[in-house]
């Protein structure tokens, strides 16, 4: 298992730059099944999750390339079946096969899936993508290691209406419609950059895409696609983590490729915090301007809300406000447990069943722990800390960082999901840390 040792104290100063969104480059790719030509993605980051996406396509035939410079080629001509088999050993614990169903209905007429990993943040059910598939016309046959699929009069759009705006249900939605039968309507989508970015790519390939106000999106389905030529929308998560870490380690970092209209909900929480930022036309400097942190309280919500991927990393740094902040979790019922080891090194975080923030929420009265009390300024000291999943996995790095003396960080490679070189990063903001396998 890799292990990171970090000497924390020093604060992070310096330049990283950021590839494709990981919530868009897998889906994008995805998409590709669904073009008669190849596809071109440009800044495609080199991290586990693509890899995954990667060997799951090359399984059905696609043929792959993937440049230094992060550009990457495929071509679906040759699209083909897989065995159940080879795709549960591929998959791990990507959640991604999901949407590869609507795809290869269209291309195969069948589709096989295993049963589905991700990070152990909360119940991410895929019921959601089957009633969609069955609303398509799908027949769907569930089997001791997973679920086939097959469209024997092909697929044909529908009606849906979500109860919830489900990011990866709104893909699901996107990635069958836009040739099936007919046209389609979703009610109650998501709205993300990432799903916006996604709808852009379908239409490059000849898709015809309508959103509304409303949140309602309107698919007329089209005989056939072509490929496309993209470049990715920036990870915004990654650019909320590092502004987070130059903040709990009084840091200074520039963060290449950041822009401003996509991270508008959490540059306001920033600055109420009491960090600093410049906005620039190639990325966004994030500081410490040097005096106290101030507490917030913050509730997590879906675009155009405050990302629920953002709120951990933040966490950190309020450890080292002045104050009471207080994070109502509102989009995963189970995000606080990375709060535990923050504790171990000398944090003040109460977690609460109740909603703390202004409003109730889908997980009041049902006990799950999804309200967070950070009591600050606490002095972090050095712990011994395994990584739990991709984003609390980060914060605990930002903590060892912040932190004085010595911590021994396992489980690490969780953080490769997500984060392009991140070693490498942390080695070019002066960070202090040793690496082992």
């Amino acid at each position: 298992m890799s292990q990171i040792t970090v000497t924390g104290g020093k604060p992070l100063v310096g330049r990283v730059d950021l590839k494709g969104a990981k919530n868009l480059v897998t889906k994008a790719m995805v998409a590709a099944l669904l073009g008669n030509t190849p596809s071109v993605l440009k800044d495609v980051p080199k991290i586990s999750d693509v890899e995954v996406v990667s060997r799951l396509l090359e399984l059905h035939g696609v043929i792959i390339n993937h440049s230094d410079e992060g550009v990457m080629s495929l071509d679906p001509s040759n699209v083909e079946s897989a065995r159940m088999v080879d795709i549960d050993a591929h998959a791990g614990s990507s959640r991604i096969p999901i949407l590869f169903c609507g795809p290869l209905l269209h291309r195969l007429g069948e589709a096989f899936i295993p049963d589905l990993g991700g990070c152990h943040i909360g119940d991410r059910p895929i019921d959601f993508h089957l009633e969609v598939l069955r609303n398509f016309g799908a027949v769907i046959e569930k089997l001791p290691n997973g679920t086939r699929m097959s469209a024997p009069d092909g697929l044909k759009g529908a009606k849906v209406s979500l109860p919830y705006p489900s990011v990866g249900a709104t893909e699901q939605v996107l990635l069958t419609s836009v040739l099936a039968e007919g046209i389609t309507e979703l009610s109650g989508a998501a709205i993300e950059p990432e799903i916006m970015d996604l709808i852009a790519i379908l239409q490059k390939m000849g898709a015809v895409i309508s959103v509304d106000t409303d949140r309602v999106i309107r698919v007329e389905g089209v005989e056939k696609l072509h490929g496309y030529t993209h470049r990715a929308l920036f990870d915004r998560n990654e650019a909320a983590s590092w502004a987070a870490a130059a903040l709990a380690t009084q840091g200074d970092i520039f963060v290449g490729g950041a822009r401003q209209p996509e991270m508008m909900t959490f540059l306001n929480v920033f600055r109420k915090v009491g960090g600093a930022f410049e906005i620039e036309d190639d990325g966004i400097r994030f500081y410490h301007p040097g005096g106290e942190l101030n507490p917030v309280v913050i509730e997590t919500d879906v675009h155009p809300g405050f990302m629920t991927d953002w709120q951990q990393p933040l966490v950190v740094a309020l450890t080292q406000a002045k104050g009471l902040s207080i994070v109502h979790e509102t989009v995963y019922e189970n995000r606080f447990g990375f709060t535990d080891a923050l504790n171990d090194m000398g944090a003040q975080i109460q977690i609460y069943r109740e909603c703390l923030g202004g409003n109730p929420c889908r997980f009041g009265q049902r006990n799950f722990y999804h309200s967070a009390v950070i009591s600050g300024p606490t002095a972090l000291k050095a712990a011994d800390i395994r990584v739990p999943d991709l984003r609390g996995g980060f914060s605990h790095m930002v903590a060892a960082l912040a932190a004085e003396g010595t911590s021994h960080v396992s489980n690490v490679q969780l953080i490769s999901r997500g984060y392009e070189n991140f070693l490498d990063k942390l080695a070019a903001l002066g960070a202090d840390f040793s690496y082992t396998e």
